[in-house]
């Protein structure tokens, strides 16, 4: 059962080092979001704002987070969603569908990166081309 079913969201340069339950405090510059845990245990969850983690949604007047926030490392083992500023508990999952979610998280980051990794271009061999000359290239 979830004690905090709305969160505040505030932006923020620096997350604080003590933060007020029910409050989402959110760092465009660090992309991250920093929220007391919403079943009341008082536990910090962090979620990095990345391609490969969570997505933020502001809309103007309400914040998102997408997936859901499984704290799977902590005693409570909450599990919700964040939309619109209201939290939706979400069913409790099993040991067996944590440890498929992460080997699927793990999987779908080594994807990404591994497609996002462009090779590097060395401009020092680069050349004009043959015919082609400053004297010239004011021509075009």
């Amino acid at each position: 059962m979830l004690r905090h079913k709305r969160l505040e969201h505030r932006f923020v340069h620096h997350i604080p080092e003590v933060g007020d339950p029910g409050v989402i405090y959110i760092s465009m510059e660090y992309a991250t979001a920093v929220h007391k845990c919403c079943c009341g245990c008082g536990e910090e969850v962090v979620t990095p704002i990345t391609p490969t983690d969570w997505k933020l949604t502001f809309d103007g007047e309400s914040v998102s987070l997408s997936p859901s926030i499984g704290n799977w490392n902590m005693e409570c083992q909450s599990h919700y969603f964040v939309q619109r500023n209201k939290v939706i508990d979400c069913k409790q999952w099993t040991r067996k569908r944590i440890e498929a979610g992460r080997r699927k998280d793990k999987a779908r980051k080594a994807e990404y990166y591994e497609s996002s990794v462009q090779p590097s271009v060395d401009l020092s061999t680069y050349h004009d081309p043959p015919g082609r000359s400053e004297a010239n290239a004011s021509k075009d």
